[in-house]
């Protein structure tokens, strides 16, 4: 079970051309994110996110002591600094770099585990090898939380079965960060197809649910 979600302006863009991000949604959405979170057993994110918000990706809902989704960073270069939070948090909730190359010390001595797997085109890891290997590693639920690149990824290979969608009521533009990468649609018919299955109002903000087709 893969889903993805995406949190975004009414004109679906994730950031500012600046790369401003924080905060796009309302409080409500955030906390529900968390929630969601608690919900799977991996959040995954591109290395570039991780680069560019140093985020924990921990469920941190008031009162909640389940256990914590572990934290997985696509990163085929093993970029991920080693003094970032999910890297200095590593030995408290399992986190793990998905790469194309060997594992670099400066992760593993820090407690992260580096999956080492095949690679394709620009030296990306293939994603169906990636949730293999995840899957072997007890994680078969996972939430992806993007960015763009990642987000179009999944997208493409036709892996994501759920979308969860919190669209703030905001424009941004054209100059915006695009919540979804190229995806190479050359037909309506080929594109990826989901059908709407709830909506709720978040404050000021909608979530948007959504099932593969």
């Amino acid at each position: 079970m893969i889903t993805l979600k995406l949190a975004t302006s009414l004109d679906g863009r994730i950031a500012t051309a600046s790369g401003e991000s924080r905060w796009i949604t309302g409080e409500a959405a955030r906390d529900q994110v968390h929630k969601l979170r608690a919900e799977h057993d991996a959040v995954v994110v591109g290395v570039e996110t991780a680069l560019a918000d140093d985020p924990q990706l921990t469920v941190r809902t008031p009162g909640y002591d389940g256990p914590q989704p572990a934290r997985v960073v696509l990163d085929s270069r093993q970029r991920l600094r080693p003094d970032c939070k999910l890297v200095a948090g590593a030995r408290e909730i399992p986190t793990f770099v998905v790469s194309t190359t060997p594992p670099e010390p400066v992760l593993t001595d820090a407690g992260v585990r580096v999956l080492q797997v095949r690679a394709v085109g620009e030296d990306r890891p293939e994603l169906k090898t990636v949730v293999k290997a995840l899957e072997n590693e007890g994680l078969s639920r996972l939430f992806v939380e993007g960015g763009g690149q990642v987000t179009a990824s999944f997208l493409r290979c036709g892996l994501v079965d759920v979308i969860e969608w919190f669209r703030a009521p905001i424009v941004i533009g054209g100059e915006g960060r695009p919540v979804i990468g190229a995806l190479a649609v050359a037909a309506l018919a080929a594109a990826p197809h989901f059908r709407r299955v709830e909506v709720r109002e978040l404050g000021d903000d909608l979530w948007e649910r959504y099932e593969r087709a």
